[in-house]
């Protein structure tokens, strides 16, 4: 018993300060400090809830600007045992882990390419990033896809590179990281300027 009640006492101890007491903490400090970073990210449009900064979505449609691909899955409904191809599954957030030398990986890379037309098209659009979840393309990618928009939505190519331009983030603090174009941000600028 001399033993065995410190080691309980310090186990109910510890169980409540990294348990309880600090995550209270760190939600409490975080709602006060940054809000919005504590909930999500949140981007909203007309009090709806439109998606997050943070995570990419699945736009396919010609109306729209795509993000990067995803190779994130979830189980298949019709047999547990097999996944399913699930773009930007936030709770299956994975690479494909295919190698550089990987013919699955070369061919799908090829494919992609060969979808988006002829020539050089900019390495984001045709390869999957390691989490499958990136929000982010690159400027070059993003105006890249500017002429398909523009004949599916009826705008001028030179309206939407103006758009694009507009909504390219900078460096984190003027050092870190690429300038990027967060796809979501993008395309609800682009439903305000031509639904």
């Amino acid at each position: 018993m001399v033993h065995l009640r410190p080691a309980l006492l310090l186990t109910l101890f510890f169980t409540l300060l990294t348990g309880l007491i600090y995550p209270l903490a760190m939600t409490g400090i975080g709602q006060m400090l940054m809000p919005a970073q504590a909930n999500g990210s949140l981007i909203t449009r007309g009090g709806v809830i439109a998606g997050s900064s943070l995570i990419g979505q699945n736009f396919a449609s010609e109306r729209y600007f795509h993000g990067r691909p995803s190779a994130t899955s979830t189980t298949d409904p019709a047999d547990v045992t097999k996944t399913i191809d699930a773009p930007y599954n936030a709770a299956s957030s994975t690479g494909s882990n295919l190698g550089p030398s990987s013919k699955a990986l070369l061919d799908s890379v090829e494919a992609r390419a060969k979808a988006l037309g002829p020539g050089a098209q900019p390495a984001d659009l045709v390869t999957v990033s390691a989490s499958g979840l990136d929000p982010h393309i690159s400027p070059v990618g993003a105006l890249a896809q500017v002429g398909r928009v523009a004949r599916a939505r009826n705008l001028t190519e030179a309206q939407l590179r103006a758009l694009v331009e507009r909504q390219v983030e900078g460096r984190d603090l003027g050092i870190l990281g690429e300038n990027r174009v967060n796809v979501l941000a993008l395309n609800l600028a682009l439903d305000a300027l031509r639904p």
